[in-house]
């Protein structure tokens, strides 16, 4: 496995008024060769599992974030709350 840098900045995916511990999905964006390089690696975990670690890279995290900005995926959650905190 990788080695995970241990200065990442972690960023939490949680709607604003989300409290609690979650579990939310953080990604931290790691280090390339500027904002171009698409294979700059990209680390997303949960919170309720910091220590595992899905790492993948900027061109891929940019296809999938298009995917779901274009609704690519929206059938992963018909029927799903509306409020994740009342699940």
């Amino acid at each position: 496995m990788a080695d995970i840098p241990s200065d990442l900045t972690w960023t939490r995916a949680a709607p604003p008024d989300a409290t609690g511990p979650g579990p939310w999905i953080e990604i931290a964006f790691g280090e390339g060769d500027g904002p171009e390089d698409t294979e700059a690696p990209v680390y997303l975990r949960e919170t309720g599992d910091p220590d595992n670690v899905v790492t993948t890279n900027r061109r891929k995290w940019d296809a999938f974030v298009l995917g779901v900005q274009a609704g690519e995926f929206d059938h992963f959650v018909e029927g799903i709350n509306e409020n994740p905190t009342a699940m």
